[in-house]
């Protein structure tokens, strides 16, 4: 315990917000293209979405107080080129082609880029095993 209470540390992340200006376009794109699980709409500004126990939270922004752009957010893949190669072909369009970024002892990590439809880039990601 510390002066200012008991000790706090963070560490699993519960849910990620992403501000959108069309939330719509934005659920379409997030369900139907990139096939989150969609678990509930809060209208008229909220949807969310499970990505693997992490909920994505997409809000509609506040039109006085426009967004700044946003984090990145890193999805997990097994194979990162077939699910790349997927999203390319539903017409998402690309950042950074998949490429080997680092040489860990026991797995290699590859990342990938693209966009969603209002410019936010989102990556991919994939921890490949040593044989």
């Amino acid at each position: 315990m510390t002066a200012a209470g008991p000790a706090v540390a963070l560490s699993q992340i519960g849910q990620i917000a992403l501000t959108v200006r069309d939330l719509q376009t934005m659920l379409a794109f997030y369900r139907d293209t990139l096939g989150m699980k969609f678990l509930f709409e809060a209208p008229p500004r909220m949807a969310f979405f499970d990505c693997g126990g992490v909920r994505l939270l997409l809000g509609q922004e506040d039109k006085a107080n426009p967004a700044h752009p946003a984090s990145i957010l890193y999805y997990k893949v097994p194979h990162i080129r077939a699910a790349f190669d997927a999203l390319v072909a539903r017409g998402v369009p690309v950042v950074e082609q998949p490429a080997l970024v680092a040489k860990l002892p026991d797995h290699d990590l590859w990342l990938a880029s693209l966009r969603d439809p209002e410019g936010n880039v989102f990556a991919l990601m994939s921890e490949v095993p040593r044989a």
